[in-house]
């Protein structure tokens, strides 16, 4: 199963940390970078020409404030997501922003392992939308949880090791193809389920694997994850 690559737009006008952030979506398998804009108006005509799925957007450009992009009708057309990048720490900025609907606020100056998280998170958004066709309560709050998710500093907080995570990542590597759920990953691997769970789930979050849910005739449904592959 191939994903599209998720097309994202950088609006920003420092261009050093706009070459940052092209190399951080350039890192990522599942992200494309679409377009650098360092004004309004050449985001504007970038919406245009692109299918941009995702912007990160900075608030004070040279013709005015990144905020009021958010609330644009060429945004909500393209049915695209903002992740706000500002210095602003006002709360009134904070707050129109949240009402507009942005995916997430970061603050200036820039932790890396912050925005990569919130791209992670995006990814999976994404995939969820795409692979829950109807939903129930849980998926919904689900949903709701990847936009509220509270950060840890590192892997070592979240009790994942790179050694185990390795193992895990392996198995992937060499059955590409092959879905897994958590029972089949715990047999292959030695973990225990509870383990198994959380590197499955640590590496949804990273964007390594993708999940979807398999609904059977009775009980509750199944966790199926699968390698994530793109298109070229």
């Amino acid at each position: 199963m191939y994903h599209e690559l998720i097309d994202v737009l950088i609006v920003e006008d420092e261009n050093v940390l706009a070459q940052l952030y092209a190399e951080l979506i350039n890192k990522h398998p599942r992200l494309r970078l679409a377009g650098m804009a360092s004004s309004l108006a050449e985001a504007r005509v970038l919406l245009n020409r692109t299918s941009s799925r995702l912007i990160l957007l900075d608030n004070f450009l040279p013709d005015g404030k990144g905020i009021t992009l958010i609330s644009d009708p060429l945004i909500i057309r393209a049915n695209c997501s903002v992740i706000f990048i500002t210095a602003a720490s006002d709360m009134d900025t904070c707050s129109q922003a949240i009402r507009n609907g942005a995916f997430d606020y970061i603050l200036k100056p820039v932790s890396w392992k912050r925005l990569n998280q919130s791209l992670a998170r995006f990814v999976q958004f994404t995939e969820q939308q795409q692979t829950w066709k109807i939903v129930d309560q849980h998926n919904v709050d689900s949903l709701y949880q990847l936009q509220a998710k509270n950060y840890r500093k590192d892997n070592s907080s979240k009790g994942i090791e790179e050694s185990t995570l390795a193992r895990v990542q392996k198995l992937f590597e060499h059955q590409a193809t092959r879905c897994f759920s958590v029972d089949e990953v715990m047999n292959e691997t030695g973990l225990s389920k509870t383990t198994t769970r959380r590197y499955l789930e640590h590496c949804v979050e990273i964007g390594f694997l993708t999940v979807e849910c398999k609904y059977g005739k009775i009980g509750h449904p199944r966790r199926i994850y699968r390698r994530v592959h793109v298109t070229a």
